[in-house]
């Protein structure tokens, strides 16, 4: 909406206002979920080479060596990226050892960057990679079915899973199927977490009832532990310190595209909308400027915040904000309970991009 009002005794700073995250409601089909499981914007040119390993992690650089050979060894099979099963093939039978790796690691080594740099490396064409994250892999099962997601993924040679967590104990079974399926059908697999597949639902439920489950998830993967600090910290200033309501609100004017709302309505407004479409809401944003950044008052609401941090960070667009600081949105029992890795990865995230955002206030 057009305007010649910015804020309230300012002289006019925008011809256009700012966007509101809470006055849309995107609605994604599921075949755009499908083309859209590619590496986000921010992974867009990263490769191997372009990964800086640590000098004092050697993890690290044993990491590229063994990821680098599993790309080149995805050469072979499903070259035509069939997934179908010929009756006169001379293909060797599917290998005893695992047909995937899964990175663990902590927060800022680097692991989506060498996941990205994995499906950028295999030799296939885009349409037979899928890349995504673990929730946005449910989402698709929701939007397709389980047997039409299966077909889908089939015909692929690679499917990389970033940020890979079971957060229930229908998502366990949900996905366990999945791959076990995925794999009886020869695509490959690649993942990240924080966990080792071991230790998967681990502080989260009752992970014994579910133990046969999680042993045979594991199994598909040969973990490839990834030490070292958060690169978003290696050497960095501390992020900013929240602004006060008018810079942002200027802020938001004076920048085209961006998005303007307050903390609370926002979280409101994210309840309301399916965390498979959080990717839509921010279609096209420059900017997000929030006001009125409060403590996340309970964990369904945390759960949702995270996706919104997640999809923000893959896509690069800065996050100015007034209120308390980033470190300050989760309680100190949910930074010590089952989902402590999602919530220390929403502040890092977003601490890097509130470092982004810097630049958006007039000195």
């Amino acid at each position: 909406m057009s305007s010649s009002t910015a804020v309230p005794g300012q002289s006019p700073i925008a011809e256009t206002a700012p966007l509101s995250l809470c006055a849309l409601e995107p609605h994604v089909p599921a075949d755009r979920l499908v083309a859209e499981m590619v590496p986000p914007p921010r992974f867009d040119s990263v490769r191997f080479d372009t990964y800086v390993p640590d000098p004092n992690q050697p993890s690290q650089v044993e990491a590229v060596r063994v990821l680098s050979g599993f790309a080149a060894g995805l050469g072979g099979a499903h070259a035509t990226g069939s997934g179908k099963r010929k009756w006169f093939s001379k293909k060797p039978a599917a290998p005893a050892a695992p047909l995937g790796v899964y990175l663990d690691g902590g927060y800022g080594v680097g692991k989506t960057h060498l996941l990205a740099s994995l499906w950028h490396a295999t030799p296939a064409a885009p349409s037979l990679k899928a890349f995504g994250t673990f929730v946005e892999l449910t989402n698709l099962v929701g939007a397709l079915g389980f047997q039409q997601t299966v077909r889908t993924l089939s015909g692929h040679r690679l499917l990389c899973i970033d940020e890979f967590e079971l957060d229930d104990p229908g998502d366990t079974v949900l996905v366990s199927s999945l791959l076990s399926r995925l794999v009886e059908a020869g695509v490959a697999l690649a993942a990240t977490s924080n966990t080792l597949p071991g230790k998967l639902g681990e502080g989260r439920f009752a992970a014994a009832d579910f133990l046969r489950e999680i042993q045979g998830l594991s199994s598909h993967f040969r973990p490839l532990r990834i030490d070292g600090e958060d690169y978003r910290h290696r050497g960095l200033p501390e992020a900013p310190a929240p602004y006060s309501d008018e810079q942002v609100t200027r802020a938001a004017y004076a920048t085209e595209g961006a998005s303007l709302d307050d903390f609370p309505s926002l979280l409101d407004h994210l309840a309301r909308v399916h965390p498979s479409r959080y990717g839509a809401l921010t279609d096209g944003l420059r900017a997000v400027c929030l006001t009125e950044v409060q403590p996340v008052p309970d964990q369904s609401t945390a759960l949702r915040l995270v996706v919104l941090a997640d999809r923000l960070y893959d896509r690069e667009v800065p996050v100015l904000a007034s209120g308390v600081p980033f470190d300050k949105l989760f309680s100190e029992e949910m930074l010590n309970g089952g989902y402590r890795k999602k919530y220390f990865r929403a502040i890092s995230r977003l601490t890097a991009l509130a470092r982004d955002a810097k630049g958006l206030v007039a000195q």
